[in-house]
Parts: C-alpha cells; sequence; structure tokens
C-alpha cells in the first residue's frame, strides 16, 4: 500500500544517518576495538535519542564479544550493532487495519505541531491510490486552521470531508462522519482529532469520547490508531506516546519529520518502551512522502556510511 523505496529512506533519515554511521565513521575506520572506542559508540547512539538504557545494552553485545575476543575490528562492531537493533525492531506486523464489510476507521492522534492533520493527508493520499475511497473527518473542531488545512489537502486530493462549526463537539462530528461513511459505502474512514497537549486531561477525555461514538456506530471501530509523533522532539515524544497510549489505544506510530532530525534513534526507543510498532514515517513535504518502515532497510541505511570499513 505504502511505498518502501530504499532510495527514499536514505533520503529520509540522511541526518540522522549522518549521526550515527558518520559519527562512527571516524571513530571505527581502520582501527582496532578497545574499551574507549567501545563507550564513544554507546555516546554516538545515545545522541541520536536512541535512549541510554537501550544504547547500554546493544553496545554491551560489542563489549561483551569484544572481551571474549570474537570482536576486533570496527567492522565486527558495526555487524554486531545492525544485527541487535534489526531484532529490537522486527516482529510486529506493520500493515494497517482493514475490515471485511463497512468502513475501516483510523482515527489519527497527536500534539500540536507534531505534523498530524498533513500525516492524515499522507494517509489518505496513500489509501486512494491503493483504490480504496476515503472519507475523512475533520474532528479537530477546536482550531478553524485545522479544519482549513485539512480542507485544502482534501480539495487537493479530490477526497470529501465532514466538518462541523467552530468549536463544534468533535465527538458530534465524528458521529455525523460515521453515519456518512456507512451511508455512502467508503472503505475507510479516517479521522483527524484535535492537537491534544498530553498533559490536558479534559481533551484526552474527549477522544475517549470520540472512540465509544465511534465504537457504538460501527463495530470493532476504531480499527486503527495512529499517534503522529514528531521525530524532532526526540526523548519528549515518549511522553507523550505514553499519554496517548492510556487515552486511546494506540496500536501503531507515524514518526513525522523524519527527514528533519538527527535524533531518529528514537524509533528503537518508541518500540520498547510503548510496546507497539513505528508504522509509517514521513520523509519529506509531499503527499507522496510517506514510507512504510521497515526495520531492515532502516538500519542498513543507518550505517550504510560504514559499510566500507576495512576488515
Amino acid at each position: 500500500m505504502f511505498r518502501s523505496a530504499l532510495d527514499a529512506l536514505r533520503r529520509g533519515i540522511s541526518k540522522t544517518a549522518a549521526a550515527v554511521g558518520g559519527g562512527l565513521r571516524g571513530v571505527l575506520k581502520g582501527k582496532d576495538l578497545d574499551e574507549d572506542l567501545i563507550d564513544r559508540i554507546e555516546s554516538t547512539l545515545v545522541a541520536s535519542d536512541m535512549g541510554v538504557r537501550i544504547a547500554r545494552e546493544v553496545v554491551d553485545e560489542v563489549r561483551r564479544a569484544f572481551r571474549g575476543g570474537t570482536a576486533k575490528r570496527g567492522s565486527d562492531a558495526v555487524g554486531i550493532l545492525k544485527e541487535r537493533l534489526k531484532d529490537r525492531l522486527r516482529g510486529s506486523d506493520l500493515s494497517l487495519a482493514k475490515v471485511a464489510e463497512g468502513p475501516t476507521v483510523i482515527l489519527v492522534v497527536g500534539v500540536n505541531g507534531s505534523g498530524k492533520t498533513t500525516s492524515v493527508a499522507k494517509i489518505a493520499k496513500a489509501l486512494k491510490d491503493e483504490g480504496r475511497s476515503v472519507l475523512l473527518a475533520a474532528g479537530d473542531t477546536f482550531r478553524a486552521g485545522a479544519v482549513a488545512q485539512l480542507e485544502v489537502w482534501a480539495k487537493r486530493l479530490d477526497i470529501d470531508v465532514v466538518r462541523g462549526s467552530t468549536n463544534a463537539d468533535p465527538a458530534s462530528v465524528v458521529f455525523d462522519a460515521a453515519e456518512a461513511a456507512i451511508a455512502r459505502k467508503a472503505d475507510v474512514l479516517l479521522v483527524d482529532t484535535a492537537g491534544r497537549l498530553h498533559n490536558q486531561e479534559g481533551l484526552m477525555r474527549q477522544l475517549v469520547k470520540i472512540r465509544g461514538v465511534l465504537a457504538k456506530k460501527i463495530p470493532g471501530a476504531p480499527h486503527e490508531t495512529l499517534l503522529v509523533l514528531d521525530a524532532t522532539t526526540g526523548q519528549s515524544a515518549i511522553a507523550q506516546a505514553k499519554a496517548f497510549g492510556e487515552a486511546a489505544g494506540v496500536t501503531g506510530v507515524f514518526l513525522s519529520k523524519l527527514d528533519g532530525t538527527a535524533r531518529g534513534g528514537s524509533v528503537v526507543q518508541i518500540r520498547e518502551e510503548l510496546g507497539v510498532p513505528v508504522k509509517l514515517v514521513g520523509v519529506g513535504e509531499t503527499p507522496d512522502d510517506v514510507e512504510t518502515f521497515d526495520a531492515d532497510r532502516f538500519v542498513e541505511a543507518l550505517f550504510e556510511s560504514l559499510d566500507d570499513l576495512k576488515e
């Protein structure tokens, strides 16, 4: 459904790859491993927002191999890092939910400024390109600008959108959208929600209310709840994700703005801390700039600049 092109992913994580692979290159190229170099590997991974615990555990594998005599050169260390990171990121179903009958409901949540509405547009275009009929619900009624932005995207993509008046009850807009999706026999109802701040309990309760409305109108809805996280926020994204997970039942993460940060290592921490996969990544500004997350491709691209390390 979504693209998974290696070249696009390379471009999308170029800043993170420069920080991780590029940062390690000068440390490891042509050198024998020692304890000091291994500590510097750990520091480089921590700087990418992979998380202190995860970086330490991954690098401990290198340290054990070094002390056991099986890792002697920089290329040995890189090989171990790749495999351990792939192991931590693999094993999740990255496909979006798709029900056999009635509209599939995808709820999209996230804080203000995360790129949520643009991410909704990217998902909508990918679904439409797949041949599925999509209806958008403009549930962010607290900001007129958010509704207007979604309507602009809807017009560009030739996709219908259900909206309410400014400051209308978001749950009532979602109710109307669910009825419209059923009546029009839409394949997918894609629901944009208010850019809730994770410390605003009232807004979180509104999100729970929206989920209840959807469940009453469409069996099993929402079938997918995607949390949009801004990759440039690094560690703070984890706190947001935990709060939304409790209120929204998040099933997957859309990591936006990955092309704009050197802290893309947060992908690993999100997977570890939340127990939900990063399903999609935003790697640019156009509606086509969305990729299915692929663990092997991500890790290979991360360390690509180290491929020529000498044995």
